[in-house]
């Protein structure tokens, strides 16, 4: 049995990031792309929508604490809810406030250039849970650490 293209592993918050996350921002609608014709033609910005759910995709940039390569220690995480999606933490730095997310998932992809590519994962989520509170046993096998994360959904 093959495991398609695009398959997405439930994975535990904790074991995908020991260390946890720092969101760095807001969390912002993920729009489509727009030429520049469209855009002076004055057509609305159109915000992307899942194709496996059918919800609505939000970006937010965070910060593994847990990744030891810097260029790969910030990234974009997806979150899929039909509304926008709130911190349940407080910021604890202009700008900064720890968070977990609930329902992760991992998508794996190839990333970099040339000869220099490496295993990385595209991480989408469901939303924000209370710190410190667990969402249930991780998935067997699920378990996601030492790489990177991609973001942006191809």
């Amino acid at each position: 049995m093959a495991i398609s293209k695009g398959y997405r592993f439930p994975v535990s918050f904790d074991d995908a990031f020991p260390q946890g996350l720092v969101m760095v921002g807001e969390v912002m609608p993920d729009t489509e792309y727009q030429t520049r014709d469209e855009r002076a033609a004055g057509r609305p910005v159109r915000q992307r929508v899942d194709e496996a759910t059918g919800k609505r995709q939000w970006k937010v940039t965070v910060t593994d604490p847990h990744e030891p390569n810097a260029k790969r220690k910030s990234f974009e995480i997806t979150l899929l809810a039909d509304v926008q999606p709130v911190p349940t933490t407080g910021e604890v730095l202009p700008g900064m406030r720890p968070v977990e997310l609930d329902g992760l998932t991992a998508e794996p992809r190839i990333a970099g250039n040339g000869e220099f590519k490496y295993q990385s994962f595209l991480f989408r989520a469901t939303g924000f849970r209370a710190a410190g509170k667990a969402a249930g046993p991780a998935p067997a096998g699920g378990k996601a650490n030492g790489g990177s994360a991609e973001a942006k959904a191809a």
